[in-house]
């Protein structure tokens, strides 16, 4: 009898489950959900897909862990920042267009406005020694992070001498090229190395089918209308506009097209956007733009909530919200649209043989960002031990931290920040 009665409570509470997944998700609910997901997900990617899964398929079965997956794998396979654009992914698959805007705008808005506070205070308070010695403190903690994801993706990665040797490539390739090269180095072990993946790994075999939700409905002039927008800011990149360099639409343009050429996560995107806005542009400072980086670390939601602070120095609160705004919105329109495509994408040997040369890439590309950091750490390059010692202890004890203790990046940062102040 108690068996049975077990098995009715399962029953029922299946169907409970049933009904609930099956009746309209309102946009309000979606809206609160991710307001609070964005609140508290510190620690970038996985930490906020973690969040994510508990909330949207764990307590409100929303979605089914298959689903979740799929959003994850085309994430990794698509330009531009991996957390916003599977919260875009799971919107769509809730409510559509609406549901994906609703859903990426909430997970932001916490991030976005840490950001610009902190952006503020920066600028009004920046220069004053002690939170200078806090923001220099903040340098080596950052590249410890860096090197760490480098680290933890060439294990997941790199598995043997032909996949090293593409790493090593792609390393030599970007520290080595001039300055004024780089970003077009970028682009070109992106697609180089997409085209040595395919050459050199489409014999493996595909270890498991991978499941595809299902499609909303998506008429095809809508479909060419969003491709042909979104290659016209690619093109735009490439074409010497009429603008002004400072001004707030050119700013905007060079965000927008920028975010959907840039593979491989928010870590990819530092030394690139970095080449731009520094030595391209000079919209801010070495220092100004590793500084900013930090704060992507010390907020919640993703790192490339940096690009509000860039803004914020070069128009003020419409320049971080327009930054925000160009940075994440193109590649999260990708993400949907492509995601009718799924099943071909993920389950094609052409496509997971070009991915994992790009992926090889990748990894170089992180481990110059950091070294790039670390130098504008430094006071001198090359560094005597008297001026380098502080920096050096910040970045043995993150790195200390982070592989062998596994602490969360915020503590990493604040503890950077105030060890940066007693020992500068």
């Amino acid at each position: 009898m108690a068996q049975t009665a077990s098995n009715l409570d399962l029953t029922h509470n299946d169907m409970e489950a049933s009904e609930q997944s099956s009746k309209p998700v309102s946009l309000w609910f979606l809206f609160k959900t991710f307001l609070a997901i964005g609140s508290v997900a510190f620690g970038g990617f996985m930490a906020l897909i973690s969040v994510i899964e508990n909330r949207i398929v764990k307590r409100h079965a929303l979605l089914e862990h298959k689903e979740m997956l799929d959003g994850i794998s085309l994430a990794n396979l698509l330009p531009g920042p991996q957390a916003v654009n599977v919260v875009a992914f799971i919107g769509y698959r809730l409510r559509g267009p609406l549901g994906a805007l609703v859903c990426a705008v909430a997970v932001l808005v916490p991030t976005f406005l840490m950001v610009w506070a902190l952006s503020y205070l920066y600028f009004k308070y920046g220069e004053i020694a002690q939170v200078q010695k806090v923001f220099q403190g903040f340098i080596p903690a950052v590249s410890a992070i860096v090197l760490s994801v480098a680290w933890r993706m060439g294990k997941k990665t790199v598995k043997g001498g032909v996949d090293l040797a593409l790493v090593s490539v792609a390393f030599a390739l970007l520290l080595l090229v001039p300055l004024q090269y780089k970003l077009y180095t970028t682009l070109a072990i992106v697609a180089g190395f997409g085209v040595i993946g395919y050459g050199l790994f489409r014999g493996r075999p595909i270890a498991q089918a991978i499941h595809t939700a299902a499609q909303r409905p998506f008429s095809k002039l809508r479909f060419a209308i969003v491709m042909v927008s979104l290659l016209a800011l690619v093109v735009s990149w490439f074409l010497p506009l009429p603008l002004d360099h400072h001004s707030l639409l050119f700013m905007t343009l060079t965000f927008a097209s920028m975010s959907l050429i840039l593979f491989g996560g928010g870590y990819v995107f530092i030394p690139i956007i970095g080449s731009v806005v520094v030595l391209q542009m000079g919209w801010v400072t070495q220092q100004q733009f590793t500084d900013g980086i930090a704060m992507g670390q010390i907020t919640p939601g993703p790192i490339l909530i940096s690009a509000a602070f860039i803004g914020f120095k070069l128009h003020g609160f419409w320049g971080a919200l327009l930054a925000t705004i160009a940075i994440f919105t193109p590649p999260a329109t990708l993400m949907v649209t492509t995601s009718h495509a799924l099943g071909y994408i993920q389950n094609s040997r052409v496509m997971r043989a070009a991915m994992h040369g790009i992926h090889c890439g990748v990894i170089g590309m992180i481990i110059v960002a950091a070294l790039i950091l670390l130098k504008s750490g430094f006071p001198a390059w090359p560094f005597g031990l008297r001026e380098a010692w502080p920096s050096a202890v910040i970045l043995l004890a993150s790195l200390y931290a982070l592989l062998r203790h596994n602490l969360d990046v915020l503590w990493i940062v604040l503890g950077a920040g105030a060890l940066g102040y007693l020992l500068y």
